[in-house]
């Protein structure tokens, strides 16, 4: 085998199988089928070729098998049914697990598509009615194939492909992958609800991986002391990550190990890759003279990461190039001063057509991200016997590749709850009115220098209600505490932790977790979820996105003679007010502005801060917001606003509610970035009625 192929046939792969769900999706629900069944036909010609060349016979039959069927098709010899639909979607999930076969190392020798060839021969001769029954037990990609003993230490799992993808990229960014075992108290009375919490708890230190076994499954009453292990990747070393886990409340027993190379060990893609074509020609392909100049090249994720850490101190030293600029300026006033802010201007000029070329490099149209979308919601509607019609709209739209990576599972919550709860069956939809195929919308934009994704359906919407009297038989809330809420400010008690409606636990959704991990993972991106809904119209989740994660434009205010900054997403607006505005409330300082009452926060106290000792008339008021809660937050000075390159506190301060990192500013001074999410967490933000 031509090793030095191997990336570029990986990669070829991965895109022609990309295509092939789409157009098998759009051969379902086109009727002018010919130009979709040519393009299917062409794909699967194509790998079949390239897999050849590279000695991959087993895809290579398969292709074989359904580039003869297509070309039946093709020719009018057979025609498209759902049959057909079914047999081309189990042979595109057969060459799935065969790539990821041949990632793992093997030839896909360890795959048997025995029962995939015979479904699709036997469609070919004309007999797939009798083989119509037939199904194919397919596992799952994600799967774990087997368990390592490891002594003492509850059986580390052999991860799957995905995770080491993960635990690989983790290890690149160099933070510290470990197994975190823990053992959870026979006396803990829900033990379920108790590993959930000790997952929330880790990923506040970094990002658990990987959770053996699925938390979902894990019985919430079990007899006996349980055993859970978390593939976690962080800052921490070993020893304090043990002694955090350790202090967790119902945690009898911990064990870290660090993960050892041949747990992850991968076949690492070039930094730079030459395009090599090792399948011959389509049939019908216009051949042309000359040879053509490639536009383009592949380029490692880890150097475009080291250009856009460069372009930061950049940044930062711009910032520190104008301070020093304006200082001299009130001290001198020779001709060397005024060429100083000349270059400084100049300087910026170029920094800042670098930044914005080097983000471009880094972003990615959302479309990667959604065609995953169409198959998933097929899948899903078949299983559940509903119709839906899933459209898909500005795909265009372009994104950070760390955020699209990061959002992928929240958006994929959100699509299975409204899939599950959201659209209603066929029946009742016709019973009320409505047309029996529902209607789910994702739809991606950008808005003030923010990407907006909408993920909206015309299913029963969320009664309010509902979701009190649910709340309040859990335990989240009190009969009193539900009293003061209004509709909006109930329907956001879905994101309460171990919050659900569902009457049952299916497959799909209803173990009360999900949709507060959704809220967190976004609230971490700093971004925003907002809830839209209105009940038999349907539900609209309203996502809010900072462009990228690592330059964000930020506001410096002044806290007793200390600089802290404020993102400028979170912030609504700023207001300047006399101590008289300001009235207390059933024991909370709150605020009416334009009719909204709005609680007030003395910052100070959140960060142990003296307040100002001068007794000022008017007070800054910088009103913030997480969803659809707000809090004002009273300042000591507003500064301005400037780019901001955040900054981690590293492992030896860890992870601090309330702050996001750090950052150096223009006159080598280092400022904290506040986590407003984590604030309102802690000092409130429901409004008051």
């Amino acid at each position: 085998m031509l090793s030095e192929y191997r990336e570029v046939f990986l990669e070829e792969l991965e895109e022609q199988l990309q295509l092939m769900d789409e157009e098998i999706l759009k051969l379902e629900r086109e009727e002018d089928s010919s130009r979709i069944v040519q393009a299917l036909f062409r794909a699967a010609h194509t790998l079949k070729g390239s897999s050849a060349a590279m000695g991959f016979d087993i895809m290579k039959q398969l292709t074989h098998e359904m580039e003869q069927l297509l070309d039946l098709v093709r020719s009018g010899k057979r025609t498209v049914t759902g049959v057909l639909i079914d047999r081309l979607f189990q042979a595109l999930d057969h060459l799935k697990l065969l790539k990821l076969d041949i990632v793992d190392g093997g030839g896909g020798a360890g795959i048997d598509i025995s029962a995939c060839v015979r479904q699709l021969q036997s469609f070919a001769n004309g007999t797939e009615d009798a083989e119509a029954a037939e199904t194919v037990e397919l596992p799952e990609i994600e799967e774990i194939t087997g368990y390592a003993e490891t002594g003492a230490a509850k059986a580390k799992p052999v991860l799957a492909l995905n995770y080491r993808l993960k635990a690989s990229e983790c290890l690149d960014q160099g933070r510290q992958v470990n197994w975190i075992s823990v053992r959870i108290s026979s006396s803990c009375p829900i033990k379920g609800a108790r590993a959930f919490v000790i997952q929330s708890s880790l990923a506040e230190l970094g990002e658990v991986l990987y959770t053996q076994p699925d938390l979902e499954d894990l019985e919430e009453q079990a007899e006996g002391a349980t055993e859970i292990l978390y593939l976690h990747a962080g800052d921490l070393g070993q020893e304090e990550l043990k002694a955090f886990t350790l202090a967790l409340m119902d945690v009898e027993a911990v064990l870290v190990e660090a993960v050892s190379f041949e747990e992850i060990e991968l076949v690492q893609p070039s930094t730079v890759q030459t395009a090599a074509k090792t399948a011959g020609p389509d049939e019908g392909s216009v051949q042309t003279s000359g040879k053509a100049k490639s536009q383009t090249i592949r380029v490692s994720v880890e150097r475009l990461e080291h250009l856009m850490n460069l372009v930061g101190e950049l940044v930062i030293d711009q910032t520190r190039i104008h301070q020093v600029e304006r200082t001299q300026r009130r001290r001198f006033s020779d001709d060397s001063v005024e060429e100083l802010g000349h270059i400084s201007d100049h300087l910026s000029r170029i920094i800042g057509d670098l930044q914005e070329s080097v983000m471009k490099t880094r972003m990615l149209p959302i479309e990667q991200l959604f065609n995953r979308f169409p198959r998933m919601v097929r899948d899903l509607s078949r299983d559940l016997g509903k119709e839906i019609e899933l459209v898909i709209e500005g795909k265009d739209t372009e994104l950070d590749r760390t955020l699209i990576e990061e959002i992928a599972d929240p958006l994929i919550h959100l699509i299975r709850n409204a899939v599950d709860h959201g659209i209603e069956d066929p029946g009742v939809r016709t019973a009320n009115g409505k047309p029996a195929k529902g209607t789910l919308t994702i739809r991606a934009a950008h808005e003030d220098n923010q990407v907006v994704i909408y993920v909206e359906d015309d299913g029963a919407g969320i009664h309010a209600e509902k979701i009190r009297a649910s709340a309040i038989a859990k335990g989240v809330i009190s009969p009193e505490e539900a009293s003061y809420l209004s509709e909006m400010e109930s329907v956001d008690l879905i994101f309460s932790p171990g919050f659900s409606t569902a009457a049952v636990v299916s497959e799909v959704s209803g173990r009360g977790v999900g949709m507060d991990i959704v809220k967190s993972h976004i609230e971490k991106l700093n971004g925003l979820i907002e809830i839209h809904t209105t009940v038999g119209k349907g539900t609209t989740f309203k996502i809010k996105l900072p462009l990228t994660l690592a330059i964000i434009e930020g506001l410096l205010v002044k806290l007793a003679a200390q600089t802290f900054i404020i993102p400028m997403s979170n912030i609504s607006e700023i207001v300047r007010v006399t101590r008289e505005d300001i009235v207390t409330v059933r024991g909370q300082s709150v605020i009416l502005l334009r009719n909204q009452v709005i609680p007030v926060a003395w910052i100070h106290e959140y960060f142990q801060l003296p307040k100002s000792s001068a007794a000022k008339q008017n007070i800054s008021l910088v009103i913030v917001g997480s969803a659809e809660k707000r809090l004002a937050l009273v300042v000591d000075e507003l500064i301005g606003n400037q780019e901001i390159v955040i900054k981690s506190l590293g492992s030896y301060i860890g992870k601090v509610t309330g702050i996001a990192g750090g950052t150096i500013l223009g006159d080598g001074s280092v400022a904290l970035i506040m986590e407003i999410a984590g604030i309102i967490a802690k000092m409130g933000g429901k409004t008051v009625s």
